[in-house]
């Protein structure tokens, strides 16, 4: 386990306050960070249909899985003991007959709750709409409840253990970007970079190594680097060009994520100058970070400086992260925009990147940083700027 079983028990009792409050008698966990975050379990096991079943008058949560990942896995790596796992059979793995939903249905009625309200994650990648319908049809008079985000808002605020695997993440996303900057250049193919890349986020260093994380490396070049979200080919890089580089280091599933540019060559004074207002917008955003300030008043300090440069952005700035699994390491609750009242906490972590992204190019640097008691630390320690080559 990579935390005491007091935590897990920490993590339990907020998770039981907040389905009292919003009625719910039994929840069905699927998002396998959230299964990670009260269980422990870590496996690349959410391919298939797995998930945890938390009621109000039980400390410890019953796992429901594939029977060779139950037993084999769960038992022997996690706080729970046997009582609390239960499996289904592999018959019910692609099946059009059978699903393993059916299990969990089983599971509740043997509970006595097959008539009292289930709350399901409706909105997230690992909960289909067959397993939902599959519940419905056996549990015909249970009440059904969106508890979509719940165990993710519980988790926004990390404990001291969370903070130092994140602390660790940043040392890897560093190493990453170091890595690509120094590999990168004329004639070098894509792939080479970003094999780079995995090595550093990977090996670590001596002290400990890394995780994979939940995104691949991003970094479209040249007229595609305005657009953020692509990855790689074989292709080899040109002079003159510009690489937006967003990666993230990951140790124990908790990620620290970290954006840089890179211009091969001789820079476009546009890129330039659109690089140091990111940057002061960046360090205007970051400044105005502490305890008891909605999340809203960092996006309004970026944009004032967009503002008087003649500059406007249409996406968010950042987001609450920390543990996940693939293909996000967002927790998908609060967001660095105009309009979000959430109020910042003590150890809420967030990764503000303020990319600015157009037609013929793009320029993305931004920081990992945890809420202190009067202000921010970042989670990695690089040079803020346009990396020249």
């Amino acid at each position: 386990m990579h935390f005491e079983k007091t935590e897990y028990l920490s993590r339990m009792k907020k998770t039981q306050l907040s389905m009292a409050e919003k009625g719910i008698d039994a929840l069905i966990v699927s998002d396998p960070a959230n299964i990670c975050y009260l269980s422990g379990h870590d496996a690349w096991s959410f391919y298939v249909p797995q998930g945890l079943i938390v009621t109000l008058n039980d400390n410890m949560p019953i796992f429901v899985g594939r029977y060779m990942d139950a037993f084999s896995g769960v038992v022997k790596t996690t706080w729970l003991d046997e009582k609390h796992v239960r499996a289904y059979s592999d018959t019910c793995i692609h099946n059009p007959n059978k699903h393993p939903m059916e299990r969990f249905a089983e599971v509740i009625t043997e509970l006595g709750l097959d008539n009292k309200t289930i709350g399901v994650e409706m909105d997230n990648y690992w909960f289909s709409a067959q397993g939902y319908e599959v519940l419905k049809e056996n549990l015909p008079n249970a009440k059904f409840a969106n508890a979509n985000l719940l165990v993710n808002w519980v988790r926004i605020i990390k404990s001291e253990k969370e903070i130092e695997y994140q602390h660790k993440a940043g040392v890897l996303a560093g190493l990453a970007i170091q890595a690509a900057s120094d590999t990168m250049g004329a004639g070098v193919r894509h792939c080479d970079v970003v094999a780079a890349i995995y090595s550093a986020q990977i090996r670590g260093t001596e002290e400990f190594g890394g995780d994979y994380p939940s995104i691949v490396p991003m970094l479209p070049a040249g007229e595609m680097a305005g657009a953020p979200h692509l990855t790689w080919s074989d292709d080899k890089y040109p002079e003159n060009v510009v690489v937006a580089i967003e990666i993230a280091g990951c140790y124990r599933r908790y990620h620290s994520p970290l954006a840089r540019t890179v211009c091969i060559g001789k820079p476009n004074p546009k890129v330039a100058d659109v690089a140091k207002i990111a940057v002061e917008g960046l360090e205007a955003a970051l400044s105005t970070v502490k305890p008891g300030i909605y999340l809203e008043e960092m996006e309004l300090a970026f944009r004032n400086v967009l503002k008087k440069n003649g500059l406007e952005k249409e996406s968010r700035i950042g987001y609450s992260m920390g543990l996940n699994y693939p293909p996000d390491w967002g927790e998908h609750t609060a967001s660095i925009r105009a309009g979000d009242k959430t109020v910042l906490q003590p150890n809420m972590t967030f990764h503000c990147i303020p990319g600015m992204y157009f037609q013929d190019f793009g320029v993305s640097i931004s920081e990992s940083f945890r809420v202190t008691e009067n202000g921010y630390e970042t989670f990695a320690h690089y040079p803020r700027n346009l990396i020249l080559k």
